[in-house]
């Protein structure tokens, strides 16, 4: 099992704007012919075949993932259906009641803090990876230790400004050399190892 921090980026370190839109930075996810899907069916990628690939392989063995509130809200939870993996924890200070997907989707609220959320996504994934996603949460899961590896779709954009891929807070870290480099269209793939 692998605790995963990731998000697409781009050069300039953001995955998203002041506002939350993505812009060009989800570019790479229609910039091919081959479709792809992660753990939603009907979400259909056109990628390059290296990125088709990329997500096949890497996405394929998570089974859970820790997101915040924030972009659980931002997102409307997708609809109750995880982005990848089978399970979805949720980082907040309160659950919400009115979601309409509460009680059918296998989403799990956590108010404990980070370490719960990475604790309790570990228990649903097994031996499968988890991810966690970039932002403050991913932040805070790097800070605590709790983070492996750091997986980068890295794209061409330069934003200026915006939501920081490690969060605002988050601590000097050092990691090893990436081990993954693969090359897409308006993207490239990287993943490295958090030095211990």
């Amino acid at each position: 099992m692998t605790v995963l921090l990731v998000a697409t980026m781009s050069l300039d370190g953001f995955i998203a704007r002041p506002d939350d839109s993505v812009g060009p930075l989800f570019d790479w996810f229609g910039a091919g012919t081959e479709e792809v899907t992660a753990a939603d069916s009907d979400r259909v990628f056109r990628t390059t075949e290296a990125s088709a690939t990329w997500i096949r392989e890497q996405w394929g063995k998570v089974r859970a993932g820790v997101c915040g509130r924030h972009l659980f809200d931002h997102t409307n939870g997708w609809e109750g259906r995880p982005p990848a993996g089978d399970h979805v924890v949720v980082l907040t200070h309160a659950v919400p009641t009115d979601w309409p997907y509460l009680d059918t989707a296998p989403f799990t609220f956590v108010t404990e803090g980070v370490e719960a959320a990475v604790a309790t996504a570990k228990e649903l994934a097994g031996d499968a990876d988890v991810t966690v996603t970039a932002g403050n949460v991913g932040g805070q899961a790097l800070a605590a230790g709790l983070v492996d590896e750091v997986e980068i779709s890295l794209v061409p954009v330069v934003l200026g400004r915006g939501k920081r891929f490690f969060g605002e807070d988050a601590p000097e870290t050092v990691l090893e050399d990436p081990y993954m480099a693969v090359p897409g269209r308006r993207v490239t793939h990287l993943r490295y190892r958090v030095s211990r």
